[in-house]
């Protein structure tokens, strides 16, 4: 599949956004959350903001943009309707926390709008990661793993943003230096099992099956290309990577998703100074070893439309 950019940025900075509104929320629920300062209130601005410019960022994608209201009413059968709905469900106890916490008011009703928030991000990120998981055209989407990766991503960076705020508005106590290493550790594990997963799979859809030919038990091959030129399909579902360059682009993304920002934490935690600096260096890792995973997890896709233009499986 070609790697659109707009799609890239909308599941990296949502995923991120929504990760850091939930431990935001959890860690408000369990007492641990400062209540004073600029802390709660910038962090869940922050979180806002990231979910925000994914969210514009996904409609570019789309071939008309004005449209995308209408996805709305397809909740019933459409992940990507049932994201658009738990996403705006999303915003009114999130914003109303915000609200809450700028104005300084003391209220109970804040642990309520916490779990919601909670709630709605795990709910939306689930669906976004349904979106490519329910899509059996495309092994290497149509897995299992699809969510749970996408899920324990967010996670694991949305965990990194909170420490890291919290170590330049105030201070990373050690309960967050741990939370960071459980996710990224589990996070990293998933995603392993993820590529192993997509790699021992051979497909299995053949060209025989596509053009139902392949009955005598002979193999099929085209004779002709079926078109002299390029044409839609062919550039956005018949995007390839070389295997050499996928398992160098692998160990870099796994190096500064995963390796790079367990270093730092541990680092932080051990050391008695520049702990705020050593977070900043692992979340600036993580951003790019995710941008490159989700690059890869769009690259390395297969669509079974491309049997017909002159693939093996799929």
């Amino acid at each position: 599949m070609h790697p659109a950019y707009s799609v890239i940025v909308f599941t990296t900075s949502s995923g991120a956004g929504y990760g850091l509104l939930f431990w935001l929320s959890l860690a408000h629920i369990a007492g641990v959350l400062p209540g004073e300062g600029w802390l709660p209130f910038f962090s869940v601005a922050v979180a806002l903001a990231l979910i925000t410019v994914g969210l514009l960022s996904s409609t570019l994608h789309l071939g008309h943009p004005e449209r995308a209201i209408g996805a709305f009413s397809q909740w019933r059968s459409s992940w990507l309707s049932r994201e658009g709905v738990a996403a705006v469900f999303t915003y009114i106890p999130a914003g109303l926390l915000a609200l809450i916490w700028l104005m300084g008011i003391e209220t109970g009703v804040t642990q309520l709008l916490a779990l919601l928030s909670a709630v709605g991000a795990v709910v939306t990120v689930y669906c976004t990661g349904m979106i490519y998981g329910s899509l059996r055209t495309i092994r290497q989407w149509h897995k299992g793993l699809t969510p749970l990766v996408y899920l324990t991503l967010g996670s694991a960076t949305g965990a990194l943003l909170l420490a890291v705020l919290m170590a330049f508005l105030g201070s990373a106590p050690a309960w967050v230096a741990i939370l960071v290493l459980i996710n990224m550790l589990v996070a990293g594990s998933l995603k392993l099992s993820y590529w192993r997963q997509i790699d021992a799979d051979p497909g299995q859809y053949t060209t025989e099956m596509a053009t139902g030919l392949g009955g005598n038990g002979g193999s099929v091959r085209p004779l002709d290309p079926p078109h002299t030129m390029p044409n839609f399909v062919m550039r956005e579902m018949g995007y390839q990577v070389a295997r050499k360059h996928a398992a160098s682009l692998r160990r870099l993304s796994a190096i500064a998703l995963f390796a790079a920002p367990i270093v730092a934490v541990l680092i932080a935690t051990l050391a008695s100074g520049g702990a705020a600096v050593l977070y900043l260096i692992a979340t600036l890792a993580a951003a790019w070893g995710v941008a490159t995973e989700r690059w890869l997890f769009f690259a390395e896709a297969e669509h079974v439309s491309q049997l017909y233009y002159g693939a093996t499986r799929a």
